[in-house]
């Protein structure tokens, strides 16, 4: 899969859109460091939202496979980055994600695909764990999928509370996980302890 991003058909209104918010500062646009920023920033924020223009049958690409494995199977420490959909603001972090088989399993760089197809999206971080718990559960037909995200918000960090040091953790729990706490605990004690943002 391509990692060039998808630009949009608006792309000049986009382009237009970044030299109207920086004429808006009271800055040059025709300074040298200014000149190409607006194409630059539509760029970005192109490949940033590029989650919009992918399928989940693009990105799964077919790649389940039979097996017997009924117990956990954990990929973890998957990185993410995404923005805050109240002011566009990046936030980032890594999230954990398990699942119980039930006859097939999920090649295991989708689910970093997965995760990237949602966090690539306008988001709050509630939510990204729940898309990303729920597309696994539908793809797989597992018995159950457990998904933790870790993040730092730079919302919270460069405006606002700036609080620094501050970092958030969502669950979302699927299947199995919901009332299995045997499974729940064993998923919850084999990833990482969670750290500080820096």
């Amino acid at each position: 899969m391509s990692n060039t991003p998808t630009i949009a058909s608006n792309y000049q209104e986009s382009v237009e859109s970044y030299r109207q918010l920086i004429l808006s500062t009271g800055e040059d646009l025709q300074r040298p460091g200014l000149e190409e920023t607006p194409m630059r920033a539509a760029k970005a924020f192109a490949h940033l939202t590029q989650g919009y223009h992918q399928s989940l049958d693009e990105v799964v690409n077919d790649a389940l496979f039979p097996s017997s494995n009924r117990e956990l199977v954990l990929v973890q420490n998957i990185e993410f980055y995404s923005m805050c959909e109240h002011h566009m603001l990046p936030f980032h972090g890594i999230a954990h994600v398990g699942y119980l088989p039930n006859g097939q399993v999920l090649g295991l760089s989708k689910f970093a695909r997965i995760v990237d197809m949602f966090a690539r999206r306008l988001q709050v971080q509630e939510n990204l764990s729940e898309q990303v718990a729920q597309t696994i559960m539908d793809v797989t037909g597992c018995r159950g999928v457990a998904v933790v995200m870790d993040a730092a918000h730079m919302c919270m960090m460069m405006r606002g509370v700036n609080k620094q040091h501050s970092t958030t953790r969502t669950t979302s729990m699927l299947g199995e996980y919901v009332h299995d706490n045997q499974a729940r605990n064993e998923f919850l004690s084999a990833i990482p302890r969670r750290q500080p943002a820096f």
